[in-house]
């Protein structure tokens, strides 16, 4: 049953009800009956929450789920309503090498939790195409409460908890829970060139100082998060229209 179906992914995604509601436009009432299965979607709603979890229209509607796989193995028969995730393959591996990076170097310090990294990797992700004018991991983030959310995280973090490469960990910041993410292997630094390694290390020196509601507060300011509106995907292309205190180049050499 495809309401079945929407819950699960709703789940797995870590969203609320009312987050997934308010994206595709509806009440939370009106979202719990149709995870009741009470009441059936719209085309256009069906669209929004394919869009939100990564899949076609047509996936979605026959209620095919995103996985990882890194292996290149065919599936097995419990995989065959599966389909492989939406990054490419050397994007995935990159988005692995660098959280494994980032984990390594500051998942230890106790502000760094899972909303932390998120907006860790997003500056990481933006300020690369706004300095180079390409893509670092070119990960796909969307505006939440929170601040922007890479889609992808958590289908990542599982692939590599089960892979053991990372492990997570329930704690505690101040009075508020925390999830962190510890490496268990070292990153492989040949997935990255000195460009690039050189680009994390400023933005974690930047950074990751921060609590996890000053991360979120900085985003809010932030040009691709101000123009979408919730659970819209935000656009690389916006970082050109950043203001002084999010920018990171320095135009005046592009005119020179």
């Amino acid at each position: 049953m495809l309401d079945k179906f929407i819950k699960k992914l709703r789940l797995k995604n870590g969203f609320n009800q009312s987050f997934v509601a308010k994206h595709i436009g509806v009440s939370r009432p009106t979202y719990l009956e149709i995870e009741k299965g009470s009441r059936d979607l719209t085309i256009t709603e069906a669209k929004k929450l394919s869009d939100l979890y990564g899949l076609s229209l047509d996936s979605f509607l026959n209620q095919q789920e995103i996985i990882i796989e890194s292996s290149g193995k065919k599936g097995t028969k419990e995989d065959k309503n599966e389909i492989r995730i939406d990054v490419p393959q050397n994007n995935l591996e990159k988005f692995k090498q660098v959280l494994l990076y980032i984990l390594t170097k500051i998942g230890s310090k106790p502000n760094i939790g899972e909303t932390a990294i998120y907006k860790i990797l997003y500056f990481i992700d933006f300020d690369y195409y706004e300095k180079y004018e390409e893509q670092l991991i070119g990960a796909k983030y969307i505006r939440n409460n929170y601040g922007p959310t890479p889609i992808h995280f958590k289908k990542v973090v599982e692939d590599m908890s089960k892979n053991g490469q990372l492990e997570e960990v329930q704690s505690k910041f101040f009075e508020y829970p925390q999830r962190k993410y510890l490496p268990k292997v070292s990153p492989n630094l040949s997935r990255l060139n000195g460009q690039e390694i050189a680009h994390i290390d400023d933005v974690l020196n930047r950074l990751s100082d921060k609590t996890a509601k000053e991360l979120s507060d900085y985003s809010h300011t932030d040009i691709p998060w101000m123009v979408k509106k919730q659970g819209e995907v935000l656009d690389y292309e916006s970082v050109f229209y950043r203001d002084s205190v999010h920018s990171v180049r320095d135009y005046s050499h592009d005119q020179l």
